[in-house]
């Protein structure tokens, strides 16, 4: 009988890491992206049967019904892809079966404002949330310091591709007033947050996969070592440490999970605070994120667990992984290098050293094309600014 397919939704370093982790595990697998970019370079990369579409083109219900296959697991890479398959007719949703969770348990970790109200109900550490439905919302605020609040993006992922940072710092009222009316009116919705205060490398992720059954059968746990932009940036150095390092964020994450009633592959952002020293929980992704593939590496392949968890199959548990191994990105640490560098925060020394040894998120000795043309594509762009003049090659 022939093995069923997955079949990876979405575009980015995200779907790239997804395809591999299941080719490695021997799953046949296709790939309808969004935007096709350095996934579809990938020697993986195959395109769904039966129809010339991507996501960005058709509804992902209507490339379902056109494709040739008979059945496939849907493995989601972003969060407007796992809100298409919560639309999903029953009967393609049988065809293409899926580990995630309920719609609403997605919105109950998604939304911002759902999520700060689960979290006042269990009591577990986090940051200080309120929601803004209206501009005279702000008002609320008069009188108060700023120093420690900001404006959050709902949806954090269209705010990235907006603005190259996750949130917004405000001095005063008079500056939330009009950053306020600036993300509104290009159509983003945004709450205002407590800023954790601490440097980049006191945020921790946690990922890891629960099955349908309740049970989390792995997590990983790494490091942020490095982001850019400094505030509201991307991992642009990591490391994996041990479980036993986060124990009190492992045991807040596991009771967030249960309360939701969660099943898929996840991701959450911890923060230690430098007042108290206390892990605040920031968010949870409930879908393949960025650095799937690094987990991976070391050793907890979610994307397996989840397709195995879609076809009813058993998954057991992975209670080890691989510790002290760093990734970097290089031309996003590039740009938190100079950061650092400008603001006497890092010496040249400690850069190369953090960069011996460290994996790569795009390129791979078993599949290279994905990294080889992002470095081309890099170096292009650093030709082209040096051949204008401007001087600044990050």
């Amino acid at each position: 009988m022939a093995m069923t397919p997955a079949v990876v939704l979405g575009s980015g370093l995200g779907a790239l890491g997804a395809m591999r982790l299941l080719n490695r595990a021997g799953i046949p697998t296709y790939l309808l992206p969004a935007a096709p970019a350095l996934e579809s370079r990938s020697r993986f990369a195959r395109r769904l049967p039966g129809t010339n579409q991507t996501l960005a083109s058709a509804p992902l219900a209507a490339i379902l019904e056109s494709t040739t296959l008979d059945r496939a697991v849907l493995i989601p890479c972003s969060d407007a892809v796992l809100a298409a398959m919560a639309q999903l007719p029953a009967a393609l949703a049988g065809r293409f079966p899926s580990s995630t969770p309920a719609g609403d348990a997605v919105s109950m970790l998604t939304c911002k404002d759902r999520f700060a109200t689960l979290l006042g109900q269990l009591g577990v550490p986090h940051p200080r949330t309120l929601v803004i439905t209206a501009p005279q919302d702000l008002e609320a605020f008069a009188g108060t310091s700023f120093s420690h609040l900001f404006l959050k993006p709902v949806d954090s992922a269209s705010f990235m591709r907006a603005y190259g940072v996750k949130g917004c710092r405000v001095r005063d009222l008079d500056d939330a007033r009009r950053q306020l009316a600036k993300v509104q009116a290009d159509g983003h919705r945004v709450i205002v947050q407590e800023f954790i205060p601490g440097p980049g490398s006191a945020h921790y992720l946690l990922d890891g996969f629960m099955d349908a059954g309740g049970k989390v059968r792995a997590m990983f746990a790494r490091r942020r070592l490095r982001m850019y932009p400094p505030d509201f940036g991307n991992s642009t150095l990591m490391a994996s440490v041990p479980l036993s390092e986060v124990a009190p964020a492992v045991d807040v994450l596991r009771r967030i999970l249960a309360a939701a009633g969660y099943r898929g592959i996840f991701s959450a952002e911890f923060k230690r605070d430098e007042r108290d020293g206390v892990l605040k929980i920031l968010e949870v992704n409930a879908r393949v994120w960025i650095y799937v593939e690094f987990t991976g590496r070391c050793g907890i392949d979610v994307c397996t667990m989840s397709y195995r968890d879609a076809l009813g199959l058993p998954v057991a548990d992975v209670p080890t992984y691989r510790t002290g191994v760093r990734m970097v990105c290089p031309y996003m640490d590039l740009a938190a290098v100079r950061y650092g560098w400008l603001h006497k925060e890092i010496r040249a020394w400690d850069w190369l050293r953090s960069w011996i040894g460290a994996q790569q998120p795009a390129f791979s000795l078993s599949d290279p094309l994905p990294g080889l043309s992002d470095w081309a594509e890099l170096a292009g762009r650093v030709l082209r600014r040096a051949w204008r003049g401007s001087g600044a090659l990050l």
